[in-house]
């Protein structure tokens, strides 16, 4: 991204004084902040547009901070989040973080230890975004493959020779030759361990793979937390 958004830090919470007392908080470090008194009203207003990180209260009434949380993860919505609550306990906090939460916080909390999470959060979130930008581009330059490029492309992942591509596809070695630099021109790579590092990790970015036609013969990609990025 050429232009970073400004993140917002969306908080949560049914007790006026403390949405209150996060906004003043977070503005004092120029921060900007959405707040909400309820589950519902952060539903009708929230916009996954711009980077930042989630300050949801855990008990609130209708819906908690937790099940909003999960349905924003049933939804696509991947912001990080942070739980508080006055009312800890463990069956809760493992809930909380089994559901992706970065954090879970007993209330009253050290201000500043809040102020490191929340920059921490947003940091992840920016980071996660320009991979997004990144990884999408990868995925039009697949696109921009010919079929018959892809079909060498199959074979070159499943790690046999050329000849044996030749054979398969019934060409030239030379045609297969042309076909897999074309390839790693588009893709901007510069070797066959470059290109079936990129392919691996964008199927794993993804979650699915280009083609299911070699699928037994290639090696199952090992998720990750997050994928190298890509160079642009």
């Amino acid at each position: 991204m050429s232009e970073e958004l400004v993140p917002v830090v969306h908080v949560v919470d049914d007790d006026a004084d403390m949405r209150d007392s996060l906004t003043y908080l977070m503005r004092s470090v120029g921060l900007t902040v959405e707040v909400y008194g309820t589950a519902a009203e952060f539903l009708a207003l929230y916009r996954d547009d711009r980077p930042g990180c989630l300050l949801f209260d855990v008990r609130m009434p209708e819906i908690s901070g937790l099940e909003l949380y999960e349905q924003l993860v049933r939804d696509g919505v991947r912001l990080p989040v942070i739980f508080m609550t006055a009312f800890a306990d463990v069956p809760m906090a493992v809930r909380a973080l089994k559901s992706g939460a970065v954090e879970f916080l007993e209330k009253p909390f050290n201000r500043q230890a809040l102020l490191e999470k929340v920059q921490r959060a947003i940091s992840e979130d920016q980071s996660r975004r320009r991979q997004h930008v990144l990884w999408q581009d990868v995925g039009r330059r697949l696109l921009d493959l010919t079929s018959r490029e892809r079909d060498v492309l199959e074979l070159v992942l499943t790690g046999i020779p050329n000849k044996s591509i030749a054979s398969r596809l019934d060409i030239t070695e030379r045609t297969v030759e042309l076909r897999r630099a074309s390839v790693m021109k588009k893709l901007h790579v510069q070797s066959t361990v470059e290109l079936i590092r990129l392919v691996t990790q964008y199927e794993i970015f993804s979650g699915s793979r280009m083609s299911s036609a070699t699928a037994e013969t290639r090696p199952t990609p090992q998720p990750q937390s997050s994928p190298s990025p890509p160079n642009s």
